[in-house]
């Protein structure tokens, strides 16, 4: 295997990765037999044998000299990796020790796939360095992408019980970002001038005022959310979690904030299927007022058909109510269907459909639709550290009467709206954790009502949490 610079990626990652509570060593299953990855290039052979002793220190003392070299073999990586793994699981080492060395061998197999993503043995080795540091949601979509690798039968088993391991163990699970959110219609307004209204048997033109077309601007998005997972018996949980969002831009007109909060059981049916109902809540201010809220239930499935292939079903209903304009209270619901392919290890492709509805009150019954969408996303992870992903949806939306005078004389209100999103990110750029992501987004809506048709272009200069 070529060498490449690693000591810059190694120290970086290693002082930056965040921890999590660990899990203990006795309770995952045996490490996964599999042959060496690469070659003795770098005459490593003594240190391998001290590997296969469980001299586990003394190999990381004979590897480090090796790792202050300006280019450093991949033999040496994942050796160096590996002895690192194996002395963080040592009876009598401190929290801080251990979580150093589990860090030193994350940062090892981290870098030597921003290089090389198809190697499937440091993956595997990745995924359990997150497993012993307690990092489940990273492990698990490690372990998922070695499944895909065509690996032994053996191995196959081995990593299934981790990934029962990480299903039976759920506690807490965090998630943030934030990012620079570039627009160039930041209310989804129609760019249409002219509008015909017919008056007295006549079809005349006005003209709209200029308030009410295209906004563009650059704001600012934060995300985040937390979930802690109470074990009631062998096979239930009780999930209890919250989630918020703020987007901002110059001024206030277009500001928007979301809260949500959710409390239920979690049941393990079996070892591949699991079913949630929670009871949810949610708050949403646009500009600097409250808008609506909403309270109901939601219901989510999971099943793991096989390895790579997982489906999940969701369906909700709430009952929303307004601030002010009460006449628009009502209920809202909506069922989805999705499914993800672990490809490859390196390629993973997404595919979801759905169904909602809408009804507010009586007095504002033209606003009562139903929407259908479906959707595809795939991501490819490439060599030299990079991330692509491309993915689409469309909406289809029927409203139950016309907007008159927006739309034709008995024509009841239809749209259809189309998107397209591409990314891409740089692995090997991490900081505190965290990658930089560059997303784009079109979006364009067709309508027969008049002045609700839009373009829309924006962009998103995220921090993602990498390995």
């Amino acid at each position: 295997m070529k060498s490449f610079p690693y000591r810059h990626v190694l120290a970086a990652a290693t002082c930056l990765l965040l921890a999590l509570p660990a899990w203990g060593a006795e309770d995952a299953p045996a490490p996964p037999p599999l042959p060496a990855p690469v070659e003795d290039a770098a005459g490593t052979g003594d240190v391998s044998a001290l590997i296969d002793a469980g001299r586990f220190e003394e190999a990381i003392v004979a590897l480090r000299p090796l790792l202050e070299q300006e280019r450093v073999e991949g033999n040496v990586l994942f050796l160096y990796g590996l002895a690192s793994l194996e002395a963080s699981q040592r009876p009598a080492r401190t929290e801080e020790e251990r979580e150093i060395l589990l860090n030193e061998a994350i940062a090892a197999f981290h870098a030597m796939l921003v290089e090389a993503p198809g190697l499937v043995r440091v993956r595997l080795e990745l995924a359990r360095a997150f497993f012993l540091k307690g990092e489940d949601d990273l492990a698990r979509r490690h372990f998922e992408a070695v499944l895909a690798g065509g690996v032994p039968e053996q191995v196959a088993a081995n990593v299934q019980g981790f990934l029962a391991a990480i299903r039976a163990r759920d506690r807490w699970s965090f998630h943030v970002g934030a990012a620079l959110a570039p627009d160039s219609n930041i209310g989804a307004g129609s760019e249409e001038r002219t509008i015909y209204i017919p008056v007295f048997g006549q079809t005349l033109p006005f003209q709209r005022d200029a308030e009410e077309l295209t906004s563009s601007g650059v704001g600012v998005a934060l995300w985040g959310g937390a979930e802690y997972q109470v074990p009631l018996a062998e096979r239930w949980r009780l999930r209890a979690g919250g989630q918020a969002s703020r987007r901002e831009y110059e001024g206030s007109q277009f500001d928007q904030l979301y809260l949500g909060t959710h409390l239920g059981p979690r049941w393990l049916i079996d070892g591949n299927t699991e079913g949630s109902l929670l009871a949810s809540a949610r708050q949403r201010w646009v500009g600097t007022v409250p808008d609506n809220r909403e309270l109901g239930a939601r219901l989510e499935v999971a099943r793991r058909l096989t390895p790579r292939v997982t489906v999940y079903g969701s369906a909700s209903w709430h009952d929303r109510r307004y601030r002010t304009e009460t006449d628009g209270d009502g209920p809202v619901w909506d069922a989805s269907l999705s499914g993800s392919w672990v490809v490859t290890p390196t390629v993973r492709a997404q595919l979801s459909a759905g169904y909602g509805r809408e009804r507010p009150g009586r007095e504002r019954v033209r606003e009562r639709n139903r929407s259908r969408w479906v959707g595809a996303d795939v991501s490819v992870i490439l060599p030299l550290g990079f991330t692509v992903g491309a993915g689409g949806e469309v909406r289809w939306t029927d409203f139950d009467d016309e907007w008159i005078p927006f739309t034709p004389q008995g024509e009841d209100r239809a749209d259809r709206t189309r998107s397209l999103r591409a990314s891409v990110h740089n692995r090997g750029l991490t900081v505190y954790g965290f990658s930089p992501q560059l997303v784009a987004v079109y979006e364009e809506r067709e309508t027969n009502a008049q002045a609700h048709d839009y373009e829309r272009t924006r962009g998103e200069i995220r921090f993602v949490r990498q390995f």
